[in-house]
């Protein structure tokens, strides 16, 4: 980077920019940099619910990476293969990402909950020759039943254990411990593909966001600038190795910057245990679903000594102002909240040159042209809800946003057609630049010729003390075409009630426009997530199409 400090967000929005080499590889180039410079520099710090730890520095991930990478080319594997990790939070992961990067294989991150139909279709769509994976019944189980199916998978490996029919991943320590740069037709390129990403929309098969090489260095804005971390501090971000948002907090940006990741390999996310890492191992920047700060603000915060944590931020998905209040006062942390996706890095974000705004997004990222556009395709001025677009892509293409879909064995760029990238995500701004999430652009209400973003009204319900979570989506209605149902979590110590669907319906009445008010209130025991901590909107809207015809509007479950 020419300049690593700035004097202001404009400072920093006109004047980021990155300087790289053609064959820039984050394994060689940050990695085995690092462990050159400090070799006893802490990379990892690792912990699981069994009581067990381990410290790694950049020597050890340098030695062990170079090992996975010896025995991975000894079995074939080269550059441009793709291989799927299903590995958790397992120390693993981080050892045979960077050595998978150093070959120029291609990383495919995948979930411990993927089915054998799951598993199938991502074999054959991305072509896999090779899965990793944890020692879990439930995903062997499943990695066995697909393998007849696909073809092109010649190997399994299994981390820590022996099995007949998969190699023993732990094999690895037994090869040399120095891999040098390929060169030649191996040779790595910052344009090459590293990584992909299994990205599921509303409709269809999950599409494979592709990313190259340049993508790590896409999330220096990511850690340093919005996460904050600190050289040689200890980042925290929650996430399983299965999603983006590892990529985005575990490793990348993060080692960039200098700061170690704290991986804590739970079983289940219990709040009190998470908190008692953090304060155990004094974590300096902490980033989490906004789910996991809905449960922290539910704990006695003051039993927990937090006082190592230096900044708090969070993603996935809007943060509720009243969940940013209480955090507030509990902990005396200001939660930054940012938004990007699988395809891309932190597109904006709550950076350090500004107060974050409870409920807003931020501003944007200097290495995305931003632009909100309507229906009819202008630019919305202040006020005006738009799709979040990205735009000038032909004139500059940020390090970190995907270089297309992979698809047929290429990468397909259809989606910059006109040099734009379109999110699919609807916001406004406000006169200050700052931007506001409403929801995804198939998520918007449409309510008697009324717009209701969801994420308004949510934000409305949460401030109720009877509310733990919530969930806004649209419910069919035969006369208004759709109407506002809040599917809710009571906190404790609240039973569901009539009585208390009219208080919670008063509320938001009185709080936002009384038109926006949830018509339907449904009380449940959970709501679905996906593992890094997401609400399955998706999944709640198909069971209300479902449940239309068989039950009378605007009455409470």
């Amino acid at each position: 980077m020419e300049r690593t400090e700035f004097s202001s967000y404009q400072d920093f929005y006109d004047n980021y920019k990155l300087n790289y080499p053609d064959n820039f590889n984050f394994g060689f180039d940050i990695a085995d940099e690092w462990a050159m410079l400090e070799p006893e520099k802490i990379a990892l710090v690792w912990c699981n619910d069994a009581g067990e730890e381990h410290f790694f520095t950049f020597t050890d991930i340098k030695r062990g990476s170079a090992q996975i990478a010896n025995m991975l080319t000894e079995m074939g594997v080269k550059k441009g293969d793709h291989i799927l990790l299903i590995l958790k939070r397992r120390y693993e992961y981080w050892l045979t990402a960077v050595a998978l990067h150093k070959i120029g294989a291609i990383v495919i991150p995948g979930s411990v909950q993927l089915t054998a139909k799951d598993l199938v279709y991502r074999n054959n769509a991305a072509r896999i020759k090779m899965i990793i994976s944890v020692n879990e019944p439930y995903a062997i189980a499943q990695v066995e039943a697909s393998r007849p199916d696909s073809p092109s998978l010649t190997a399994c490996g299994l981390a820590g254990a022996e099995r007949e029919g998969w190699f023993n991943f732990s094999n690895y320590l037994a090869y040399p411990d120095v891999f040098d740069r390929p060169k030649g037709k191996e040779a790595v390129y910052a344009r090459d593909m590293m990584l992909t990403y299994f990205t599921s929309g509303t409709t269809g098969m999950p599409k494979m966001a592709a990313h190259d090489n340049t993508y790590p260095l896409g999330h220096i804005t990511t850690a340093k600038y919005w996460q904050r971390v600190q050289n040689n501090g200890l980042h925290l971000t929650v996430s399983d190795s299965g999603w983006a948002k590892f990529g985005w907090g575990k490793i990348y940006g993060q080692w960039i910057a200098g700061s170690a990741v704290m991986a804590y390999d739970m079983d289940k996310f219990i709040p009190s245990k998470l908190l008692n890492i953090v304060e155990k191992y004094k974590v300096t920047t902490f980033c989490a679903p906004p789910t996991m700060y809905r449960y922290f603000i539910k704990e006695d915060l003051s039993r927990f000594d937090l006082s190592g944590v230096k900044h708090a931020s969070t993603a996935g998905e809007p943060l509720n102002p009243e969940v940013f209040i209480q955090f507030l006062k509990a902990t005396g942390l200001k939660i930054h909240d940012g938004f990007g996706q699988s395809e891309s890095s932190v597109i904006m974000a709550a950076f350090q040159w500004f107060e974050p705004k409870p409920g807003s997004m931020g501003k944007p990222s200097p290495l995305y042209d931003i632009d909100l556009i309507g229906e009819e395709g202008h630019s919305c001025p202040v006020g005006e809800e738009g799709e979040i677009i990205v735009r000038n892509l032909d004139k500059h293409f940020p390090e970190g946003l995907l270089k297309g879909y992979f698809q047929n064995g290429r990468v397909d760029t259809d989606c910059f057609k006109g040099g734009i990238y379109h999110t699919g995500d609807v916001a406004w701004r406000d006169v200050n630049g700052c931007y506001w999430f409403v929801g995804r652009t198939d998520d918007v209400i449409k309510c008697s010729g009324y717009r209701i973003g969801p994420f308004e009204v949510e934000s409305a319900v949460m401030e109720h003390p009877a509310v733990l979570e919530c969930a806004i989506t649209a419910y069919p209605d035969e006369i208004r075409g759709q109407i506002v149902k809040a599917t809710i979590v009571l906190a404790q110590g609240y039973e569901p009630s009539g009585a208390l669907v009219k208080e919670i319906q008063e509320h938001v009445k009185k709080t936002t426009a009384p038109y926006k008010y949830p018509r339907r209130v449904e009380f449940v025991s959970e709501l679905p997530k996906t593992l890094g901590g997401k609400i399955k909107r998706a999944q709640i809207k198909r069971e209300n199409e479902e449940r239309a015809g068989l039950e009378p509007r605007d009455q409470a479950d």
